[in-house]
């Protein structure tokens, strides 16, 4: 390396980052405030989750990089101007403007990359074929690992959701539209508590629903637990002829039994979400297991979404998403009014993905947990589809370049031949996210 002219002046000292980092640090200080405040700590959390995944899919390309001798000039969060760095060594560490995303930059990833003659020893493409292969796969790998992490944590702490079951928590008195309902008569509430009739404990919901259903003009005496008291009420179900409720949508439905003439009293019963615990060392196999079966299931979904025939389902919802769904029913809020999955079997776009989470964090830590497991394994897997700019499409060229070389001769693929092939990709790709959004916007999803 040449050394400067004599007439140059000395470089100036580097400029302190101090003052921008105070900057920093105080912006985001009043946006946890805020957060706070408006009661948007749900969000908050989804946010800083989706960034601490984004951080630690590029924190594995930065560590098998540096592990592989490559070198490399960046690690950033987020794009566009920045807002603080600090140089450590030959690498420049810092927080961008638009915190859309993270990466970190490798020198000579393609032949395409002009790299100083020094640095051609240390680039990405001179190095070995098991090295670029641990770099390129990298990235994706620290998605399942947070998805396991995330899986022991369930499995072990929180609980592993195992659906629904109703209780006999009272959640909605519920009026007939012929006149006050059984429920109404006897004082029932929101939030009471069948806890026995005619003296006799009800230890389960299903329990009580049978006496309820074989009581039709009789008599019953409960005991509810209120505010943490016991409350005596009186109240004698009405035989099932049809009744009609009034939703909280509005509409008018049909009070449904399993019989005519069987005992009703109008009353919704709460649900709660049933969680199972594994302990720690159970929690690790368990998480093994389920960590096998979210990513088949997302494998499926990933090829469903990309099949002839959820392109065109993506195409129907966008083609009618401007039209009214019916109101009333499980499909409302759907994108196309006739699917009642935990998301409305749409196509999610990333804030589509984040909405979701956000509900699931309203509703408890494993609930979030699932989400972010499932988000985790879809940016993995879709990473390692064998195209450029992802993950995969480096796998592939280094995995080709292996195959074509031989013993004393290198071979370098001609990565300008593949980019028309990944500009179409790119295209479907930002095709298929904005028609996601769109749909999104207009219909949010949401979790069943």
């Amino acid at each position: 390396m040449s050394s400067a002219p004599a007439s140059l002046p000395p470089p100036a000292p580097p400029r302190s980052n101090r003052a921008a980092l105070v900057r920093l640090a105080v912006v985001v200080a009043l946006g946890v405030v805020l957060a706070v405040v408006l009661h948007g700590l749900a969000i908050l959390v989804v946010i800083v989750s989706l960034i601490a995944m984004v951080m630690l899919h590029e924190a594995g390309h930065f560590a098998t990089a540096k592990w592989s001798g490559m070198k490399v000039t960046e690690y950033f969060l987020g794009f566009g101007p920045r807002l603080w760095s600090i140089r450590r060594g030959e690498t420049e560490y810092g927080i961008k403007a638009i915190p859309a995303g993270g990466y970190v930059r490798i020198v000579g990833m393609t032949n395409l990359e002009q790299v100083a003659p020094e640095d051609e020893g240390r680039s990405y493409r001179q190095a070995s074929f098991p090295r670029r292969l641990a770099v390129g796969v990298a990235g994706s790998a620290m998605h399942f690992v947070m998805a396991f992490g995330l899986l022991w944590g369930m499995c072990a702490f929180s609980g592993l959701p195992q659906g629904t079951a109703v209780t006999r928590q009272v959640a909605a008195v519920v009026p007939f539209v012929s006149g006050p309902s059984p429920a109404e008569r006897a004082g029932l509430r929101a939030g009471d508590v069948i806890v026995a009739v005619d003296g006799r404990r009800v230890n389960s919901e299903e329990e009580l629903k049978r006496i309820i259903l074989n009581s039709a003009g009789v008599a019953l005496h409960l005991t509810v637990e209120r505010n943490g008291a016991r409350v005596p009420l009186t109240i004698t179900p009405a035989p099932e002829r049809g009744q009609e409720v009034r939703a909280p949508n509005g509409a008018i439905e049909h009070f449904a039994t399993t019989r005519r003439g069987a005992g009703v009293i109008g009353v919704d019963f709460a649900t709660v979400a049933v969680n199972r615990t594994y302990g720690i060392g159970g929690g690790l196999v368990e998480a093994g297991h389920q960590l096998g079966v979210y990513t088949r299931e997302t494998a499926t979904g990933i090829a469903d979404v990309f099949s002839l025939h959820g392109l065109g389902n993506l195409y129907h919802a966008v083609a009618t998403a401007t039209q009214h769904q019916p109101a009333g029913g499980a499909g409302a809020g759907s994108a196309s009014g006739n699917s009642t999955s935990s998301s409305n079997n749409q196509v999610l776009s990333t804030l589509g993905a984040a909405e979701v989470a956000v509900q699931a964090a309203h509703r408890g830590v494993s609930d979030l947990l699932v989400i972010l497991v499932a988000i985790n394994i879809f940016v993995g897997m879709v990473n390692l589809f064998p195209m450029l700019p992802l993950d995969g499409g480096h796998v592939l060229i280094a995995c080709y370049e292996r195959i074509r070389s031989r013993r004393g001769r290198r071979y370098h693929a001609d990565v300008a031949k593949l980019m028309p092939i990944a500009y179409l990709f790119l295209a479907l790709i930002l095709l298929v996210g904005l028609s996601a959004l769109y749909v999104n916007l207009l219909h949010p999803p949401t979790l069943g």
